[in-house]
């Protein structure tokens, strides 16, 4: 039941999300009186599929994207690769074909979909900073400042194995957890806590730790042992810090622009956390860093698997929203890049053709599209075999 939910949820961000996308090309479309032939949501092999009027709408078998087919445009979009040495089968209606339209026009076709998820993150994130009270705490790497916000910092001890027949399991620790104070008194950093077990070792204290997972708090008597075994220390716990920034819109002019601001801090933050990454890969000489910071479609659906499995309704809500705005913002972006087969790739072109006055060749532009889809294809298979690997190990 848990595995259909998460399914079910996961299919539901991203429909909203490639729905959205994609109706920002089909209404522009619609605006210049430009042909749609189908709208689509996942690729080919077709599921099932209705027409309406001049445009058919389809579902298809692979829901990993989706895709607006306009008469006189090429087909690698749809998933369907043709190469047409012209374009002798528009002839009929060739004002209502994509390819004779000016540039300014099919440019802003091709960007309607950038736009309307950008828009759909905006929206998204004011929901999210509105429901937390324009407060919310992200993972911290580094000394990473944030713009248009109010900004500080806490440390927090995060327990991550636990030893058996140990003082912290006798107790009932069950991880993750976040360790909070430890006889009442706070903790500030991993240090602070070495410093206080070590110091109170054979001497009864009271632990307070919260449940990553369910957000509960809890506490409890233990005495740390004074002979631990080998390798496992006086709790018999594992433990890591985890640096936060807490961030709060908390002024009227932050407010208003907070559901800009903050998803652009998002994606300057992961483009941060990327480089780092990219970085430590040179550094070792593998691609193990960088890979552990990309996921594919299996993924992202373990990550709402551990959102629903979160006991605070409220908790849950901010979390599937927060997530959903961070795709939506990544979606924006990558589409916009010039990448053969996506958004940006096609406004390449347009561009090109705008600025030189000269219209690229139909068949290379075709070819470029196909084999940029043939290595996005492929590379979602690889993270989707990454991710089935480390959801399994």
């Amino acid at each position: 039941m848990e595995l259909l939910l998460t399914i079910f949820v996961f299919i539901l961000i991203l429909s909203v999300l490639v729905l959205i996308h994609e109706a920002g090309h089909y209404f522009v479309a619609k605006k210049f009186g430009i042909k749609v032939e189908e709208f689509g949501f996942g690729f080919p092999p077709k599921a099932f599929s209705i027409k309406r009027g001049e445009t058919e709408y389809s579902i298809n078998w692979l829901p990993i994207g989706g895709f607006v087919k306009l008469y006189g445009e090429d087909e690698v979009g749809g998933g369907k690769v043709s190469l047409k040495a012209d374009h002798t089968d528009v002839k009929k209606d060739v004002d209502r074909a994509f390819f004779s339209r000016p540039v300014w026009q099919r440019a802003a076709v091709v960007v309607a979909g950038v736009v309307m998820n950008a828009i759909l993150a905006v929206v998204i994130f004011y929901t999210f900073l509105g429901i937390s009270n324009f407060k919310t705490e992200l993972p911290l790497l580094g000394n990473f400042k944030f713009f248009g916000v109010n900004q500080s910092q806490k440390t927090d001890v995060i327990i991550n194995t636990i030893s058996k027949n140990s003082p912290a399991e006798k107790i009932g620790i069950k991880i993750p957890v976040k360790i909070i104070a430890i006889n009442n008194k706070r903790v500030a950093s991993a240090d602070e806590f070495v410093k206080i077990i070590n110091a109170n070792k054979g001497k009864e204290i009271t632990l307070s730790w919260q449940d990553i997972k369910n957000n509960k708090m809890y506490s409890a008597k233990v005495t740390p042992r004074k002979n631990p075994p080998k390798d496992e220390g006086a709790l018999g716990i594992g433990f890591f810090p985890l640096a936060t920034a807490v961030l709060h819109y908390e002024t009227p002019v932050q407010k208003a622009f907070s559901g800009f601001i903050h998803p652009v801090n998002l994606m300057v933050y992961n483009f941060d956390i990327m480089g780092r990454l990219i970085a430590v890969s040179f550094k070792e000489k593998t691609v193990e860093p960088v890979s552990q910071g990309v996921a594919g479609p299996v993924g992202i659906g373990s990550l709402v698997g551990s959102i629903l499995q979160l006991e605070d309704a409220k908790e849950r809500v901010l979390q599937l929203l927060n997530l959903a705005g961070i795709l939506s913002i990544s979606l924006a972006f990558f589409n916009v890049l010039p990448i053969p087969a996506l958004d940006g790739g096609r406004l390449f072109f347009i561009l090109f053709e705008g600025v030189t006055g000269r219209k690229v060749n139909p068949r290379f532009e075709s070819y470029v599209h196909a084999i940029g889809m043939a290595v996005l294809l492929t590379l979602i298979v690889l993270i989707t075999f990454k991710d089935i690997f480390q959801f399994f190990r």
